[in-house]
């Protein structure tokens, strides 16, 4: 017998949504201080050469070119930079010294329930500049739908013990673009959360770590200009990416993003779908005769569980559903609650 969703759904005490809010301010602001300090990285200085001094801009991982030789408008350019710079690097210890202050807080409020591992993985993607080319589509997704609620999901709802990404492909050139500056594998970014993952050999879409994790790579059926079969990098221990039947449903899915909060109280952003979107793939996955017998009523439920949180707590917030028509076109279940 399928439990009724709401019975599977708790409200956090107002002091832990207290807690969220203050501490989804504060992670914002972080962001924005940590963009704009990415935007000064290197340095400006003044170099001297045959008698005349040049104005001399290095970047982040050391090239350097000349912006000419010295004028007043070199000089303007010159101050601006350092100043903006001075500011910035202050602004962000500000800003990670009060992200410090709501983990803290985060912890002693019991604010988090995102397993420590899938927190690690998102900083990890994060801080590689790729977090946007991945989506969290399975079971995880949903610590972003009960963030976004304000709410706690019973766990026989959330027990998984593998993380799916999605990559887009259609981002794949700025993926490898960042990946080729960074010099970097994904299994190298991957493994600056936990070293001791590694790309299983009968398996190259799944890695595991020590403590039998996994991170599943998947994406849509090769179209357009989509390569097949597609590596992740040239890395031979890399990852090669896996085709999913519903990898195109996915993808054109509309974006879901939300701060999710760990055990130890920190925090990170996760990329994901819409609950409803989310909902139409797994009733799919649900009633499919190739899906496995015990994975199918998880699905159900899950699918269940997100449009409940949708039509209790999320329709006011985020916007009108998706319309019958427009999911009909898209070939999605229709988003109507059953």
């Amino acid at each position: 017998m399928r439990k009724h969703p709401e019975l599977l759904v708790a409200e956090c005490t107002e002091s832990q949504l207290r807690q969220y809010t203050d501490a989804a301010a504060a992670y914002r602001h972080y962001l924005d201080a940590l963009k704009e300090a990415a935007e000064v990285r290197g340095s400006m200085y003044w170099r001297t050469s045959k008698g005349k001094r040049y104005l001399i801009r290095t970047s982040a991982t050391g090239a350097q070119h000349s912006l000419g030789p010295d004028s007043t408008e070199n000089r303007t350019i010159h101050e601006r930079f350092v100043d903006r710079k001075e500011r910035a690097e202050l602004t962000l210890r500000a800003r990670k010294d009060k992200l410090e202050e709501m983990r803290k807080l985060n912890r002693v409020f019991q604010v988090g329930r995102t397993p420590t591992i899938v927190l690690d993985l998102l900083s990890a993607l994060h801080g590689a500049g790729i977090a946007e080319q991945f989506l969290v589509v399975g079971t995880h997704a949903m610590y972003a739908y009960e963030s976004a609620c304000g709410v706690r999901v019973d766990g026989g709802a959330l027990a998984t013990r593998d993380l799916d990404l999605l990559f887009d492909t259609r981002q794949r050139l700025s993926f490898v673009t960042t990946m080729a500056r960074r010099h970097e594998s994904l299994i190298g970014v991957l493994r600056k959360a936990d070293s001791s993952f590694r790309v299983l050999d009968e398996q190259k879409q799944t890695a595991v770590n020590a403590d039998g994790f996994e991170v599943d790579i998947i994406r849509r059926q090769a179209r357009d200009e989509d390569p097949h079969p597609l590596a992740m990098s040239d890395d031979e221990e890399d990852f090669w990416a896996v085709q999913v039947d519903s990898g195109n449903r996915l993808v054109s899915s509309r974006p879901f993003r939300q701060m999710v909060v760990d055990t130890r109280g920190r925090m990170a952003l996760m990329h994901t779908i819409h609950p409803l979107d989310f909902a139409a793939v797994k009733e799919r996955l649900g009633v499919s005769p190739s899906r496995e017998a015990i994975k199918a009523p998880k699905d159900l439920l899950q699918a269940s569980v997100a449009r409940h949180l949708w039509d209790a707590y999320l329709r006011h917030t985020h916007g009108p559903a998706l319309g019958a028509e427009q999911a009909a076109d898209r070939g999605d279940a229709s988003p109507a609650s059953g």
